[in-house]
């Protein structure tokens, strides 16, 4: 499954990619209602993609929670637009996923296109963070932009959540595979060159919003009570002294996470789901087999 939005500069390398394959597979596109003349290239490439377009941009959680209806096979990949992979890419993932029956899914080495390193997988920092891991040690999840899943095991923990449009999809999906006692792991011989940001802006007051937001309603469906109290308390906290830490000394960094009108919009944004998010919390419980604690425990700040 191939996300796209606007994706006309860069869709194409990643089809040719997809292309070049050597296992046999089936390619669906979810277009977020792209503007920009993606639907043309898609219409017109030679591997002839199956296209879902949407009505309207639901990013990148959403396009992949929309399609995961449609997928009729036992294993399903997420590819982000702008990320090309080598020809072995696939065949890897599914021989190392295939290998390990506790396996619920198994990530790619993505590399930027200069050739250094930017994920072998994700670990969980001590305040909840899903963080890029940059040498290859055993990861507590995957970087969502190229990775193979048990396409049943994925609805059976409640799929992808659609609601955070983009960022942390991936790290609360490999949370949920882990509650629900399947492991994660990564290939490091399934190689993306990944064009990072070329849909997003990191860095962007957007980013920013979309990342502290999901941070945080990943730790409310996830992390033990007392975690995801603590880090809510802490964020609220720092947003309510910021504008005096301006005023007195002005060391504070300049960057759009630091601003109080932006994370006082993620706060709104938190509180605003948070009915819905305490109901998926006690959904989350329901599919798991290990304690909140116990993951958290093993994996926070390894």
């Amino acid at each position: 499954m191939v996300v796209t939005w606007r994706g006309a500069e860069h869709i194409t390398d990643c089809l040719d990619g997809l292309a070049a394959q050597d296992r046999p597979h089936r390619t669906l596109v979810i277009d977020n209602a792209s503007d920009d003349g993606t639907a043309a290239l898609l219409a017109r490439h030679p591997s002839r993609p199956r296209v879902l377009r949407l009505p309207r941009n639901t990013g990148y959680a959403g396009g992949v929670a929309a399609a995961l209806a449609r997928v009729e096979t036992p294993l399903v990949a997420w590819l982000n637009d702008d990320a090309v992979p080598e020809s072995g890419w696939l065949s890897a993932l599914e021989d190392a996923l295939l290998a390990g029956p506790r396996l619920g899914a198994v990530g790619s080495l993505l590399r930027h296109a200069d050739g250094g390193v930017q994920s072998f997988g994700v670990r969980l920092t001590a305040d909840g963070h899903g963080a890029d891991l940059t040498e290859p040690r055993r990861p507590f999840g995957f970087c969502g932009g190229a990775v193979l899943l048990r396409a049943d095991v994925l609805r059976a923990i409640g799929g992808v959540p659609a609601d955070f449009f983009c960022y942390y999809e991936d790290t609360d999906t490999a949370w949920r595979l882990r509650l629900a006692g399947y492991d994660v792991a990564v290939a490091a011989d399934a190689v993306v060159v990944h064009r990072h940001g070329a849909s997003t802006r990191p860095g962007s007051a957007r980013f920013h919003r979309w990342n502290e937001r999901n941070r945080l309603l990943t730790l409310l469906r996830c992390a033990p009570t007392t975690v995801a109290a603590r880090q809510l308390a802490r964020f609220t906290a720092l947003t309510a002294v910021l504008p005096l830490r301006r005023v007195r000394r002005g060391a504070v960094p300049n960057a759009a996470n630091f601003r109080a009108s932006l994370r006082c919009r993620v706060l709104a944004d938190v509180a605003l789901r948070l009915p819905a998010t305490l109901r998926q919390r006690a959904e989350v419980r329901r599919r798991s087999v290990l304690g909140r604690g116990d993951v958290w425990r093993r994996w926070a700040g390894q």
